[in-house]
């Protein structure tokens, strides 16, 4: 099947860019391209694409603006094309929350230098959305419910372990509104370039009622707080005395990804064992799959999101497909199975 994508974007270059990118592949068509939110609007209702690309910041109607009313009267997959600055950071975390599928970080305003690295990340990313699952995504979410889980009532150094990857900002932060403040420390592995994931730890901050920030190196890990690798940094776990620490690596790509969910999850199976708790969620390919087995291998529960609940069911599916899952669950129920499975291993003891 052909993907047929629309280009949306009020810079030329970056249009005739996108569209030579696309148009190069032999799944890929580009149907149209629009130079603001009102050309893309009549664009898309006469072509009705698979995907859009999106600028976040253009004339007329911002990118976000236009996102928040496609989601609502026509789900459609979209990835956005998004500047690396904090104010560029902001607004994509936004839009991925408003139901984007993912985003681009656009190379430097001459496109010297990373313009092949964003060609691939475009025609991976558009690969991804058109298999997704998108639907009606409002505003305004239903707050999510108090947690009733108590973590003091887990096993000491016992620990948490999410990884994700495309429709990850929105899953983890499901997660993580249903964990209570005083839970066990959590490591995350979200598939985030450099520049954002500070910006991720932030926000997911704000919305959650944990602490959340980028690992930093040698970094102990303490109750209620969230660790999230940082874009292009592999984050470990490992144990010296007696405490569990963060440790960051720029070693080689592991599953196709730098942060890799395989890597954190086999430091935790090897450090952390039964007193761990695991699970990995939406994403394309299978980083984490193989991670997870080590985890469940050396006594860990497991979870994957249920099929129904993924944006994209290929990391969950994968991870299915070699028995590193205990069982699947949708996005909502994972958070509180992770810590009453924790509490059940204090009691029987």
């Amino acid at each position: 099947m052909t993907i047929r994508v629309l280009i949306v974007d009020d810079s030329a270059l970056i249009r005739e860019v996108m569209s030579k990118i696309i148009g190069a592949e032999p799944d890929m068509e580009v149907i149209g391209t629009a130079h603001d939110p009102l050309d893309a609007r009549e664009k898309i209702r006469v072509t009705n694409p698979d995907v859009v690309t999106l600028d976040v910041e253009m004339p007329n109607m911002n990118g976000l603006a236009f996102l928040e009313k496609l989601m609502r009267l026509k789900p459609t997959p979209v990835v956005m094309v998004s500047t690396i600055t904090t104010k560029g950071a902001e607004a994509t975390l936004l839009a991925l929350e408003l139901g984007a599928v993912d985003f681009v970080a656009k190379p430097g305003h001459d496109l010297s230098g990373g313009l092949d690295a964003f060609a691939g990340e475009v025609r991976r990313k558009v690969r991804a959305a058109a298999q997704s699952r998108v639907h009606s995504h409002p505003r305004v979410q239903a707050k999510p419910k108090t947690p009733v889980l108590s973590g003091r009532d887990a096993p000491k150094g016992s620990l948490i372990a999410l990884g994700a990857s495309t429709g990850g900002v929105d899953a983890i932060k499901s997660v993580l509104c249903t964990l209570p403040s005083d839970c066990p420390p959590i490591v995350i592995a979200q598939h985030m370039p450099k520049g954002f994931t500070e910006r991720f730890a932030h926000r997911l901050s704000e919305v959650t009622p944990l602490k959340v920030i980028e690992a930093v190196d040698r970094m102990p890990l303490e109750d209620g707080h969230a660790y999230i690798a940082p874009g292009d940094w592999h984050l470990r776990i490992e144990k010296s005395s007696g405490f569990l620490k963060c440790r960051l690596g720029s070693d080689t790509v592991v599953s196709g990804h730098r942060p890799s969910v395989d890597v954190l999850f086999d430091s935790v199976a090897k450090y952390v064992g039964d007193h761990a708790v695991g699970a990995i969620l939406t994403g394309m390919g299978k980083d984490g799959a193989v991670g997870l087995k080590a985890m469940r291998d050396a006594g860990a529960y497991t979870i994957g999101q249920a099929e129904g609940s993924a944006l994209i069911y290929g990391m969950p599916k994968a991870a299915f497909d070699i028995g590193a899952v205990t069982e699947e669950l949708p996005v909502e129920e994972i958070g509180p199975r992770l810590l009453s499975q924790l509490i059940k291993r204090r009691r029987a003891a």
